[in-house]
């Protein structure tokens, strides 16, 4: 079996953006969160939200869209972009072995602020900051200690060449620097299962990854609800923040 590279992240967390690179570099099988459209739209949804007559895919189960992933990966080196708390209850050594991970982190004030404005109802089994956290600390215990990588946001959107480049060299690929950037007017859609695409208009609109000034965004004037659930998701994202990628200390 060729290499899977798994990079678990958490929604609005510019992880489409990221994808959308590695898709440019034509050397990998990439999946747009294979997991979550069974989560969400499998003939079982898993989702909290779902009621009765929504979408659904007859015969698409997790186990179905895992023995998907390992015949891509008899043929050749895959990417896959997904969220941990889709499938926590897989967990175990056995299934993660299969996978070299790694985590894309970014602060919750931006993530939760960006889920309020998609879908003001959304349920907090949703948010995935406990899941990864979660898996995080699984995969340091199974390897010694020895911690996977994590790219926050930020810092990718700050310097996007050095944090990728620091990336591939923690996954053990090749970087491919002409993959950040990319021709405006690409259809992300295409890859997206989830409402036609259009939580990626913008990134259809874009032209790679370029650095960008990091911006804030003031909690304290957040909705009430976003402030509530803020306070109870940012330990899990400063705990794997103390462990990102920092470029000065891997060139």
């Amino acid at each position: 079996m060729h290499k899977i590279v798994a990079v678990w992240g958490i929604p609005r967390s510019t992880s489409t953006a990221f994808e959308w690179m590695m898709r440019q570099r034509g050397d990998l099988d990439c999946l747009h969160e294979p997991f979550g459209e069974a989560w969400y739209q499998g003939e079982d949804p898993m989702w909290p939200r779902f009621k009765e007559g929504e979408v659904t895919t007859p015969g698409l189960t997790l186990e179905s869209v895992w023995d998907d992933i390992k015949a891509r990966a008899e043929k050749g080196p895959v990417f896959i972009k997904d969220f941990p708390h889709y499938i926590n209850h897989m967990w175990n050594p056995e299934f993660l072995s299969h996978f070299t991970h790694a985590f894309l982190i970014r602060d919750p004030a931006k993530t939760i602020s960006s889920m309020y404005n998609k879908w003001p109802d959304f349920d907090e089994l949703e948010v995935g900051f406990p899941e990864q956290r979660a898996l995080f600390d699984l995969l340091t215990a199974l390897d010694g200690g020895k911690t996977p990588p994590v790219i926050d946001s930020d810092d990718l959107l700050e310097d996007p060449k050095g944090v990728t480049a620091a990336f591939c060299a923690s996954v053990g690929i090749p970087f491919i620097e002409e993959a950040l950037t990319w021709e405006a007017g690409g259809d992300p859609s295409e890859h997206s299962w989830w409402d036609g695409g259009s939580f990626h208009a913008n990134l259809a609109q874009s032209t790679g990854l370029k650095p960008q000034k990091r911006k804030y965004i003031e909690v304290a004037d957040a909705p009430e609800r976003v402030r509530r659930v803020h306070r109870r998701m940012k330990p899990h994202y400063d705990h794997l923040y103390k462990h990102r990628i920092r470029v000065s200390e891997t060139v």
